[in-house]
Order: structure tokens, then C-alpha cells, then sequence
């Protein structure tokens, strides 16, 4: 038996960063309920979609380029009764990921908004960084612009406080180097491909993680950067 009625609502669905095993009963359930689910990308929601044998589902794509025209579509689905749900490509939706725009139309328009918490890499760092404290910043992914990472960067050290930052694999060693010349002196914790075949973790100062890096034959995969105080 349900335990509300899925009409009309969006499900904002968690989903894993890498082991497809780091998803909820709940989510599952969910996903084999609801009447749509709105995609990211639909071809790798289908990966996770056979993994679990949830078959037939409608899916449509809500990603960055067309999220608030795919938004409008799915606040007329739901005004005509539908269930949806909404994943990214991994891990939270609207963490550093689409959505943001979509659950706020949503909400304008009074349709009911539920959340399926589950993986995101920014706590899966923070669990075995060893580095918590009471609190943290996040700020996803730097600007792209050498200038604007920069002063980001400087901003976000003078604030005092732990950071984490997401990082691409083609910037990864210009973020190390630009964290080398402004603090030298702080930790860093490192994790790549977290969860997947591959995961793995550098601690230590940006010169010595640079090292590391510098004696991959190919740097690959997504990084999660904690600065440390």
C-alpha cells in the first residue's frame, strides 16, 4: 500500500555517483511507480533503470540547455495528474547538477514536492576526510575562466572555513597548482571516482598531491576537493 498518492507529484530523486548498489529501497520503489521520469540523460538513467528491471517508463530529458522549456512540460504533465521523477545524472539532483529550476516552477505552480535523499560525493568525501568539524562550504564547480577560479578561490580560503569544491579531470592539476601558490601550508583531501572500480584518495599538501598526480600515465574521472584549514 502507498503511503500518499503519487498524483501530481514531483519525486526528486538521489541517485549513485558511481556503484549502482548506492541507491535507496525507497528510490527504487519510486522510480517503478511514478507514471514519468524526467532524465539528465536518458541514456544513462537507462543503465540504472535495467540494473533494477524497472521497465516501460516514459522518459524525458531535463538537462541544463532545455531545463526550463523540459520544466513547463512537466508542470502540465503533473496539472494533468501525472507522478514524476527527477534524476540526475548522479548523485543529488540540484547539487551541482540540474533541477534547481525545475523544483522552483514546480513550486510556483503548488504541485507537491518530495525528496529521496541518497548519494552525494560532497558527504561521501567528508565522511573519511577526517576533516570535518562542525561545519563546511561547498561551492561545486569553479568557474571555468583562469581569473574568476582565482579570486574564487581567494575568497573562499580568507573565508576561514573547510571547503570542497568539484573538479573536472582536465583542471584538476591547475586548481592543485593555483592551491600550491595560495596556501601552501593547508591540507587537501582528494578523492576520484569515488564509489567506482577505480576510487581512490590523496591526502597531504597541494605540492604533494600534485606529485601524485603527476605520475598518472592519463588523469581520468570526476574529483572532489576538500581544502582543509
Amino acid at each position: 500500500m502507498l503511503l500518499y498518492s503519487l498524483m501530481s507529484t514531483l519525486f526528486v530523486v538521489a541517485t549513485p555517483i558511481g556503484n549502482l548498489e548506492d541507491i535507496t529501497f525507497r528510490a527504487v520503489r519510486i522510480l517503478k511507480e511514478v507514471d514519468i521520469i524526467a532524465s539528465e540523460d536518458t541514456r544513462q538513467t537507462r543503465i540504472l533503470l535495467t540494473k533494477y528491471n524497472i521497465k516501460f517508463k516514459q522518459l524525458i530529458s531535463c538537462r541544463a540547455r532545455n531545463e526550463v522549456a523540459s520544466a513547463k512540460n512537466i508542470v502540465k504533465l503533473l496539472g494533468q495528474g501525472f507522478s514524476v521523477a527527477y534524476v540526475s545524472d548522479a548523485g543529488t539532483p540540484a547539487v551541482s547538477d540540474p533541477g534547481t529550476r525545475l523544483v522552483s516552477m514546480v513550486r510556483k505552480e503548488g504541485f507537491k514536492i518530495v525528496p529521496l535523499p541518497g548519494a552525494s560525493a560532497v558527504t561521501t568525501l567528508i565522511s573519511v576526510a577526517g576533516m570535518g568539524g562542525k561545519g563546511f562550504l561547498f561551492e561545486g564547480f569553479l568557474s571555468p575562466k583562469a581569473m574568476k577560479r582565482r579570486r574564487r578561490l581567494q575568497k573562499l580560503l580568507e573565508s576561514g572555513m573547510i571547503f570542497v569544491i568539484y573538479e573536472s579531470p582536465y583542471r584538476i592539476i591547475e586548481l592543485c597548482e593555483n592551491l600550491d601558490k595560495l596556501c601552501p601550508n593547508r591540507n587537501i583531501f582528494v578523492g576520484r571516482e569515488l564509489t567506482k572500480k577505480f576510487e581512490e584518495y590523496i591526502f597531504g599538501k597541494a605540492y604533494e598531491v600534485l606529485s601524485m598526480l603527476s605520475v598518472m600515465d592519463r588523469i581520468r574521472g570526476e574529483f572532489t576537493v576538500l581544502v582543509g584549514i
